[in-house]
C-alpha cells in the first residue's frame, strides 16, 4: 500500500526526528514476498486441488458413522434382503455425500482463485466443510458470486443425480443412494442459502446490503444478526415441527424427540457462533487500516558486529534511537539487536558484551517493507514470527526497526479507541 499521507517522517527514521550522523542511508535488495511457515492443517490431508490443501478433520469420521447408521437403518427398510452389506452401502454413500459436499467448496474456492483471493485451505468436518479465503472480496458483486457459486454448484449436482436416478430402477441399491445424494444436496443448497451469517445466503445478504448501503460493515451487521435470529428458530423451530410431524403421523418418540433436539442446538450453536465471528472479524478489518508500519517502526542506529553494547546504547540515545541494527564493514544490515537480550544483560557489564551476541539473524521474511499496512502488515509477520523486524524502504534503504510489541500495542489502541468513539455516539 502506498503511504500518501507520509505523516512527515523522516525516510531513514521511524521516530519524527531528523537524521542524526550515525545514520547513512544503506541499500538493500527490494524485499520480497513473505513465505508462510508450515501450520498444521487441522486433519488428514487428503490433496491439494488448485494448489489448495483439504483437510478432513477427526470430527467428520464421527458424522460419517452417524450416517452410516441411519442411512443403513433406511436400507434396511427399502432393501431387507441386504443384511449387513447395507452398512457398507451407507458407508459408501457417507463419502459420496462429503465428496459433494467438497465439490461445494471448491465451487468457492476457484471463484476466490479467480478474483485472486488466496485460499488458505479447505476443512471437511462436522456438519460440513468450509472454504478458509484469507482476504474479503473488493466488491459487493464479487461477494455475492463467491458465496452463490457453492449453493448453485450444490443444485447443479442434485439434477445431476436425478437425471442419473431416472436412468436405474427405484427401488435398487443405485436408485436408493442417487435418491439419498439428490436430496442431501437439495438439503446442502436450501441450507446454506438461508440469509443469515455465516452461510452463503448469509455472505449474498451481505453483499445486497453493502451494495444498496455502500458499506460492507453494515452488510455485515445485518447478516450477523439475521444469522442469529436464524440461529434461534432453528433452536425452537426444528424441534417443534419434527415433533409436529410425528404427531401427524401418529407415533412420536422420545428418543427421536431427543435427538431433533440435540440436532437443532447443535446447529443453532454453530450458526449463532459463526455469526459472532464473523461480526468480530468485520470490525477487526475495520481497524486494521491504522496499523501502519511506516508510522509504528522505531528509528535504529547501525552499529559493527564488535561495538560494546554501552558504546552502541550511547549512540542510540544520542540519535533519539531504539533500534540497533548490526551492520558489515560496508553498512550491509546483518541482525537486529533484540530489546530483550539487551534488558538481560546488567549495566556494569554492557561494556564488555559485543552487541552482535544478542542479535538474531535476518532471516527471510524479516525485512519488512515500510508501506505496508492493515491485514496485509499482519499477514507479512504472522508468516516470519519475530520479535523484532528491519523495515526498508522499496529501495532497500534502511528505515528502522518494527517491534511486535509495538504492534500489539497499537492494535489494542486502536479497538479501544474505536470502542469509545462508538460508546460515544448519540442514541438518538
Amino acid at each position: 500500500m502506498a503511504d500518501e499521507d507520509n505523516d512527515g517522517k523522516p525516510r531513514s527514521g521511524g521516530s519524527g526526528e531528523g537524521n542524526g550522523p550515525e545514520e547513512p542511508k544503506r541499500r538493500q535488495p527490494a524485499p520480497g514476498k513473505p513465505v508462510r511457515p508450515n501450520t498444521p492443517g487441522g486433519g488428514i490431508l487428503m490433496g491439494r486441488p488448485f494448489g489448495v490443501p483439504v483437510y478432513v478433520a477427526p470430527s467428520w469420521f464421527l458424522v460419517a458413522l452417524l450416517i452410516t447408521w441411519v442411512f443403513g437403518g433406511q436400507l434396511d427398510r427399502v432393501l431387507p434382503e441386504l443384511g449387513v452389506v447395507r452398512y457398507l452401502i451407507a458407508l459408501f454413500f457417507a463419502v459420496a455425500f462429503y465428496a459433494s459436499v467438497l465439490v461445494h467448496e471448491l465451487a468457492h474456492t476457484v471463484a476466490a482463485l479467480r478474483f485472486k483471493l488466496p485460499v488458505r485451505r479447505i476443512q471437511l468436518q462436522f456438519f460440513g466443510g468450509v472454504s478458509e479465503i484469507e482476504k474479503e472480496s473488493e466488491s459487493p458483486g464479487r461477494e455475492f458470486v463467491l458465496a452463490f457459486v457453492g449453493p448453485l454448484l450444490s443444485l447443479a449436482l442434485a439434477g445431476v443425480f436425478y437425471a442419473a436416478m431416472l436412468a436405474v430402477e427405484p427401488r435398487t441399491v443405485p436408485g436408493v443412494l442417487l435418491a439419498g445424494l439428490m436430496i442431501s444436496n437439495l438439503i446442502v443448497a436450501a441450507f446454506n442459502l438461508l440469509p443469515g451469517l455465516p452461510l452463503d445466503g448469509g455472505r449474498m445478504l451481505r453483499a445486497v446490503v453493502w451494495k444498496i448501503s455502500g458499506k460492507p460493515m453494515t452488510g455485515t451487521v445485518a447478516a450477523a444478526w439475521v444469522g442469529r435470529a436464524l440461529a434461534v428458530t432453528v433452536l425452537i423451530g426444528l424441534p417443534l415441527a419434527t415433533h409436529a410431524g410425528g404427531l401427524a403421523r401418529g407415533s412420536v418418540s422420545g428418543v427421536d424427540s431427543l435427538t431433533d433436539a440435540l440436532l437443532a442446538a447443535i446447529l443453532a450453536a454453530i450458526i449463532w457462533t459463526g455469526a459472532g465471528n464473523s461480526l468480530r472479524m468485520a470490525r477487526l478489518r475495520e481497524r486494521l487500516p491504522e496499523l501502519r508500519a511506516r508510522t509504528l517502526t522505531r528509528r535504529a542506529v547501525p552499529v559493527e558486529t564488535d561495538t560494546p553494547l554501552s558504546e552502541a546504547l550511547r549512540r542510540a540515545n544520542a540519535a533519539g534511537a531504539r533500534g540497533l541494527v548490526v551492520v558489515d564493514g560496508k553498512g550491509d544490515p546483518l541482525s537486529l539487536v533484540r530489546e530483550a537480550a539487551i534488558a538481560s544483560v546488567p549495566e556494569h557489564r554492557r561494556p564488555w558484551v559485543a552487541v552482535s551476541t544478542l542479535a538474531q539473524d535476518l532471516k527471510e521474511g524479516m525485512r519488512v517493507p515500510a508501506e505496508l499496512a492493515g491485514e496485509d502488515l499482519l499477514e507479512w509477520l504472522r508468516a516470519t514470527p519475530a520479535t523484532e523486524y528491519l523495515v526498508v524502504e522499496e529501495t532497500g534503504e534502511i528505515y528502522g526497526v518494527l517491534s511486535t510489541a509495538d504492534v500489539e500495542r497499537a492494535f489494542v489502541e486502536a479497538m479501544s479507541k474505536r470502542q469509545d468513539q462508538d460508546g460515544a455516539k448519540p442514541s438518538g
